[in-house]
Order: C-alpha cells, then structure tokens, then sequence
C-alpha cells in the first residue's frame, strides 16, 4: 500500500477546504439518514419554535467547533491509527453537523454567525493538543465529547417534547458522542487535570450563551 506524504502547502490547502466546508459549504459525512426521518412534524407555539431554534443552532455550533477540533489533532498527531481515528470521528461529527443544519433551516433559522471564529479557535486547541501529545490529545476528546453529553442531556431537558424530530437527531448525537469518547481512551487518553477542564467549561459556556442568540 503507497502512503502519500503531503506537503505543507498541500496540507494548507486541504484543510481550508475542509474548514470553507463545514462552515460554509456542504462537509463530507457517512451519509447517514438523518435520525427521526420517519416522525411527523408536529405544532409548535411560537416560543416552542424559538426554543428549538436556539438549541438546535448552539448544537450545530458544538459541531462546529468539534470538527475543527478533531481536524487540528488529525493534522499534529504523532501515532497513525489516533490520525485515523481523529479523522473518521470528524467524518461522523459531521452528520451531526449537518442534522442539526436541517433542523434549525426547517423552523426558518440560521445558524450561528459566529462560526468561523469558533472553528479557528477549536482547530489552534486541537493542533496544540495533538502537538503536546496524542495521550492529551486523546484525553481531550474524551473529556469534550463528555461535556457535550452533558450539554445535550441538558437540551434534551428543554426542548419541547413534542419536537420529535430535534429530539430524535439529539437522543443520536449522544450515543456517537459517547462512543467517541470511550474510542479515544481506549486509544490512551489520559485524564485531564482539573484546571484544564474547568477552562473548557468556561469556553463551551461563552461559546452555547452567544450561539443561541446569535
């Protein structure tokens, strides 16, 4: 089997591609069925609707940032099989990307605006976490994809319970999430120390407050 090395430029260009994609184009993903195809649409209140929106749009933003994060580890991790993990993750956490897309545009709202800032500041921490090490890097993974579970028990709480179809694709995002993280320290990550965590909590906080309105 040929193994081809890219360059730096080839690099370069691959990955704002990859970046112009998720943020503003149409990602490469597993090609899934979005979860709850098969539900019906039900009457929201206007407040019902908003709910959903806000939610949906801050989940797409989470994927957003995930993407980038696992881009950036892909491109600096030193071991094969954790680039190759980093990059099938990124591959599923775009079906993610895309449910949540559809779900927000069918109750006529937009996703965030501030995306492209999300994705560069999630990509620099990926690439430094993968160029610390891929035992961090892995840990890192773990402890973001156990932060989203608790995110999106969260919304699960808060959505309304007739939105079947934004409850369906949530209900899926949490069974991927956390085989990602059980994925990644299986692979070796290591633990995070406290400070670290309490900063990605900080940051997810900035990050779902101003996603859900903006």
């Amino acid at each position: 089997m040929i193994t081809r090395h890219y360059s730096i430029l080839d690099r370069l260009v691959i990955e704002s591609d990859k970046a112009l994609r998720t943020v503003f184009g149409k990602p490469e993903t597993s090609e899934r069925a979005m979860p709850g195809s098969e539900l019906p649409e039900s009457e929201l209140t206007e407040q019902e609707v908003k709910q959903s929106i806000g939610l949906m749009r801050v989940n797409h933003s989470g994927e957003v940032s995930a993407q980038a994060l696992y881009q950036g580890q892909a491109l600096t991790a030193k071991l094969p099989n954790v680039r190759q993990a980093m990059e099938q993750a990124a591959i599923e956490e775009n079906d993610h990307l895309v449910w949540c897309e559809q779900r927000v545009h069918h109750f006529g709202g937009h996703t965030s605006l501030f995306n492209p800032f999300w994705y560069i500041g999630s990509f620099a921490i990926g690439a430094l976490a993968g160029k610390i090490g891929d035992k961090w890097s892995l840990g890192f993974v773990a402890e973001t994809e156990k932060q989203v579970i608790k995110h999106l028990d969260q919304h699960l709480d808060q959505i309304s319970k007739d939105d079947l179809k934004s409850r369906a694709v949530l209900e899926q995002m949490k069974r991927d999430e956390a085989h990602h993280g059980t994925v990644a320290l299986e692979a070796g990550g290591a633990e995070l120390p406290p400070p670290v965590k309490l900063a990605m909590r900080c940051v997810s906080k900035i990050m779902t407050t101003t996603s859900y309105r903006i």
